[in-house]
């Protein structure tokens, strides 16, 4: 096998449980891997970073005739994502809400305890379902201010969005791109009409925040409260469930670890950050060049399709000592699992706070557990990396 063919081979969901092996040939091979398909592929720490900072690479699809309507703000470049952006975040966090996240850890802390009631001596119990998935969709909505009983319609949409933004060399996206865009289109209707009823009478939620804005300069247009609705809504949800069952699962592979996080809880924000270097929620991201770079001694040219491999960043050993050893008391952490640059991930801060939530109220349990079947069942997205389900038995 050539290295013209590590992108597919990465892809291919034969290798979900364990693409490490394949990342390390990519650094063997890199740093910048032509393949195949005209694509390139980086899997280095330090050319990654360099990328994701570099103006000269787009995020925007519709570059290359991806997409026709006007995507998110993720899918933006300056100046457009700057100012939508901007305007998403006054009220989500500094310097116009600086308490909106931290004042949210009275309630997820009510969601993880109302979610724990299934951990019961005896059980089996499936992270994912039981746990993983249920916290970050239902602190999201709670954030923007979706009623309870609406809560359950975000699955099949988030479901469909997260398959659509999947990165599978040589295989039909039409199908995924066009049920993608559906879900879309109806999330973002629902969000917007909901908006709509707060309209005059602000509750204490995000939506209403968006529409009482008292400024005309920086209000959302319906079509940009949409995409930034749901944006939050499946950017703060997806990769917040990789992160928590990605976390259970390597805890549970290291028994020494977790016995150390038990004895010490104060050591979860490290832990959580090592988690993030370690077993990443997000593996990749795309780029396309706007003209054509030098990387490394290799020419990209312009409009070519740029995979960067952040994951594989993660675990460079030119960037990290002993990059494959969990270490949750690591020093230095500086890693790409929330990208960096401009779009360094929105929901970070929320994140992080939810999953130390929800590990720290996991590592009681998770002592006498044992998992039921490793690896588990991945889902099919390698973008987005994480088990399907995860069951354990307590």
């Amino acid at each position: 096998m050539t290295a013209d063919t590590l992108l597919a081979r990465i892809t291919d969901y034969a290798n979900r449980p364990d693409p490490w092996a394949l990342y390390a040939k990519l650094r063997e091979a890199g740093p910048v891997v032509r393949q195949a398909d005209g694509s390139y592929v980086v899997g280095t720490y330090h050319e990654i970073a360099a990328l994701l900072h570099d103006p000269r690479m787009s995020v925007d699809p519709r570059i290359r005739g991806k997409a026709t309507h006007k995507p998110p703000f993720l899918r933006l470049d300056d100046p457009e994502h700057h100012r939508l952006r901007t305007l998403a975040m006054r009220p989500f966090g500094p310097p116009h809400s600086p308490g909106r996240v931290d004042a949210m850890r009275g309630e997820i802390a009510r969601i993880t305890e109302e979610l724990m009631e299934v951990f019961q001596p005896g059980r089996q119990v499936d992270v994912v379902d039981d746990f993983a998935y249920p916290l970050p969709v239902t602190v999201i909505c709670r954030l923007l201010g979706v009623p309870r009983e609406d809560e359950p319609l975000f699955r099949e949409w988030s479901d469909a969005l997260v398959a659509s933004a999947d990165v599978r060399p040589e295989e039909d996206s039409t199908e995924r791109d066009r049920a993608g865009d559906q879900a879309r289109i109806e999330m973002g209707r629902y969000l917007v009409d909901l908006a709509e009823q707060r309209r005059g009478h602000p509750s204490d939620d995000m939506l209403s925040a968006f529409v009482n804005e008292p400024d005309p300069a920086l209000r959302l247009t319906a079509e940009e409260l949409a995409e930034t609705a749901v944006l939050l809504l499946i950017a703060g949800h997806e990769t917040t469930v990789n992160l928590i069952t990605n976390g259970v699962l390597t805890l549970l592979r290291h028994p020494e670890h977790l016995d150390q996080l038990r004895r010490d809880p104060d050591l979860l924000p490290r832990a959580v950050e090592e988690l993030l270097r370690y077993e990443p929620p997000v593996h990749m991201r795309e780029r396309i060049p706007l003209a054509d770079i030098d990387v490394a001694g290799t020419t990209i040219p312009q409009g070519a399709s740029v995979v960067l491999v952040l994951a594989s960043g993660n675990r460079d050993p030119k960037r990290f000592q002993e990059p494959d050893r969990f270490d949750p008391t690591r020093p230095d952490n500086e890693h790409l699992g929330f990208g960096s640059g401009i779009h360094l991930c929105y929901g970070a801060p929320l994140a992080r706070i939810e999953a130390q939530a929800a590990l720290g109220a996991l590592l009681p349990h998770l002592g006498t557990a044992r998992l039921v079947q490793d690896p588990p069942p991945y889902r099919q997205n390698a973008m987005l990396r994480g088990p399907r389900h995860l069951p354990i038995q307590l």
